[in-house]
Order: structure tokens, then C-alpha cells, then sequence
């Protein structure tokens, strides 16, 4: 996920980890995720390069207003190739969904396609204005929770990917109930 030479076309990845980490915890497993119930990061960047076959910028948002870092969690980012981003605000501030926000207008001035892993409709605006049919844009969540308007925008050629399903981020299934088209029931998957 380094710079592209030559200025070859690019796939964005921003993660809003906070929202991952926090729609993981609150609404999928009902407590705060353990280490090895999160989402491996390193998955993710390779199935945004797989899909769109193409090199991956990773941006991995991180809120830093208490002055403090998890040093630990930046280094593995940097290891596995994202560029994390430590915001700072005041706490009436939004930092990470501001940060985000900001990202995607930029983007709209430059040619690649964006993966915004998310469920927030707060980048609404920013993916709707980025469905301009000079790019691929899609949002990697866990479906049941991605917000609704989101939803609404694949008629425009929003792309949804499923962490779990899709993405295989995780190395144990999830205690999920969703939707389950019938051609992907697994029924050995409840037994």
C-alpha cells in the first residue's frame, strides 16, 4: 500500500476503526471486542487490492484528543502498511468522522476509487457526491448495520461489502442474525 508510480489508478481504504470497533462490540458480540475477536486489518487491505485489483492507500483514522496514543496498535498498522491518522479536537468534535469527511471531498478532486469501512451516514454527502461514474465507491460493514441511507445509494452504484462474509475478516464466525440469502445458507454453520 505504498505510492503508486507512474500515477496508476488507486483504491482509497479509510477506515473509521472507531465505528467498526464500536457496531462490533455494541451490536454484534454485546461487549467490547477482545483482541482476537476484531477485525484482522491486514485482510481488509488485501481484499480492497483483491476486488478492485489495483494498489490500496490505507488511511486508518484514529482519535488522539486525549494526547494519548496506543503506540502498540500504530505500530501494527504501520506494519501492515496503513497510514494511521491521530486526530485531535475538542470533545464536542467528531475528530475521526471530521477527518473522514474531509478525505472524501478531497478525493473528489482526485482519480482512484474509495472503500470507506463504516456504517456511519454521516459520509453520506461525501460517498454521494463521489458516485460521479468516474470511480468505484464502496463501504465495507456489516450489513444489518450500515445505515440506511447508505444502503439507499447502491441504486447509484454504491458497492456494500460484507466484513464477515465478503471480506472474511475474522478468524471465528460471528453470532450474527441477518438476512441470509438461501443460495449461501450453510446450515452446518448452526449445527
Amino acid at each position: 500500500m505504498t505510492d503508486v508510480p507512474g500515477g496508476a489508478r488507486q483504491t482509497y481504504l479509510l477506515v473509521d476503526g472507531e465505528n467498526v470497533d464500536a457496531t462490533l462490540g455494541l451490536s454484534v458480540l454485546g461487549h467490547r471486542p477482545a483482541p482476537e475477536e476484531r477485525p484482522r486489518w491486514d485482510r481488509i487491505s488485501e481484499f480492497a487490492s483483491r476486488t478492485w485489483d489495483q494498489p490500496v492507500r490505507g488511511l486508518f483514522f484514529l482519535n488522539a484528543s486525549t494526547g494519548q496514543m496506543p503506540m502498540s496498535f500504530v505500530q501494527a498498522l504501520l506494519a501492515m502498511s496503513y497510514h494511521p491518522i491521530p486526530l485531535a479536537g475538542s470533545s464536542s468534535e467528531k475528530v475521526v468522522d471530521i477527518g473522514i469527511q474531509r478525505t472524501l471531498e478531497a478525493l473528489r478532486d482526485r482519480p482512484g476509487d474509495v472503500l470507506l469501512a463504516s456504517h456511519d451516514g454521516d459520509f453520506l454527502p461525501q460517498l454521494e457526491s463521489l458516485l460521479d461514474g468516474t470511480r468505484r465507491v464502496g463501504v465495507l460493514c456489516f450489513r444489518e448495520f450500515v445505515n440506511a441511507k447508505i444502503t439507499e445509494l447502491t441504486a447509484a452504484g454504491l458497492e456494500l461489502y460484507d466484513l464477515e462474509d465478503d471480506v472474511v475478516a475474522f478468524n471465528t464466525p460471528l453470532p450474527r442474525v441477518r438476512i441470509i440469502p438461501l443460495e449461501q445458507f450453510d446450515p452446518t454453520r448452526y449445527l
